[in-house]
């Protein structure tokens, strides 16, 4: 097995189809500077990104980069899925004197968060409040959907990744039938990313809109929800408090149905893992929809899977709500890489020093 230790300083960042997150690790004992989120596509490439808003920043030049990335990592050359930037560890090594780049997916970071963040950043979603060291699942939409397993083996952590936010789309109510052939679909298919993102709330609002003749005049996913949350602080005030609130507006529906969905597809991963250590729900769209969702009704969806309705019942579900997520688990893993096991295989670029 390769060494498992990074040098220290050890420049971290998380990159995803929208943002960047970095901070700068000093030394062991966690001493850090983090600095600001940017937006991935103010820059044409990382190497700009870097150039421009981190060195500046450093007192200490890093010797190591540790990048968790939006996509799967294969190659001297890695494009991530939905952002245009191509990262080359080589020409970064080149470039910017770093004696060793390692390169994982962003959900093997968020993986790792799991097991150090504290628990005010994990808001339980039903009676159970508790985790345990066993099998865990991670999920996320922001971008894209990312999904990842987490598991514990004779002490150590070992994150899974994988490109499960591609998998197929099932309809399942009435309602699901109905709206299928409305929904957007890629080769004839409707993946699971392509309602579960940022693009796929949008997607929903559009198909809602287009089933029932309705304009739709809404461009941005935050829109959705900005709307839909309208929508429901208007009937939730004490004049509509006994009247029944019609499910007729298409921002509303899709939230509804986004939220519906993602505990269905999480159910769907506690089950493909056995994930008694718990499902984690992170990413940036499900913290902004937390007054709509109902804990019953996203808990009924994550059970309703008839033989194993029993054995999801005593699965938690959690969401993550700490902005730098990624970044928290790829510190741990810097600070204490004997508590993990991350493949470095063909993940791991050094130096060449001839």
């Amino acid at each position: 097995m390769q060494n498992q230790n990074l040098e220290f300083p050890v420049l971290i960042g998380d990159i995803g189809g929208t943002n960047m997150r970095f901070s700068l690790i000093l030394n062991q004992a966690g001493e850090q500077l983090a600095i600001a989120t940017r937006k991935v596509d103010e820059f044409p490439t990382i190497e700009e990104a870097i150039r421009l808003t981190i060195l500046p920043l450093l007192k200490t030049a890093p010797k190591s980069l540790f990048l968790a990335i939006a996509g799967p990592v294969t190659g001297d050359h890695i494009k991530l899925t939905n952002c245009d930037w191509v990262i080359a560890p080589k020409k970064l090594i080149k470039e910017f004197g770093f004696n060793e780049v390692f390169i994982i997916n962003d959900f093997e970071a968020q993986a790792l968060s799991t097991v150090t963040l504290p628990e005010k950043y994990l808001q339980a979603i039903g009676p159970i409040n508790t985790a345990t060291d066993n099998t865990k699942v991670i999920i996320g939409a922001g971008s894209g959907l990312g999904i990842a397993g987490l598991i514990y083996l004779d002490g150590r952590y070992i994150p899974i990744e994988g490109e499960g936010g591609h998998v197929d789309y099932a309809p399942q109510s009435e309602e699901d039938l109905a709206l299928y052939p409305f929904l957007k679909k890629i080769v004839g298919r409707v993946s699971a990313e392509e309602l579960l993102s940022g693009r796929g709330l949008l997607n929903i609002y559009r198909a809602f809109c287009d089933m029932r003749g309705v304009p739709s005049n809404i461009a941005v996913p935050e829109e959705v929800t900005a709307e839909a949350l309208l929508f429901h602080q208007q009937f939730a005030n004490q004049q509509f408090a006994n009247q029944h609130r019609p499910h007729d507006n298409p921002a509303f529906d899709a939230v509804r149905f986004f939220i519906n969905y993602l505990a269905r597809l999480a159910g769907d991963f506690a089950l493909v893992f056995k994930a008694e250590g718990g499902v984690y729900i992170g990413g940036g769209i499900l913290p902004e929809m937390l007054q709509l969702l109902d804990e019953t009704e996203f808990r009924k969806n994550f059970i309703h899977k008839q033989p194993h309705e029993k054995l999801l019942e005593t699965i938690a579900t959690f969401i993550i709500l700490h902005p730098r997520a990624a970044l928290v688990g790829m510190e741990s893993y810097v600070r204490d890489p004997a508590r993990f096991m991350l493949d470095k295989e063909g993940r791991f670029w050094v130096k060449n020093l001839k």
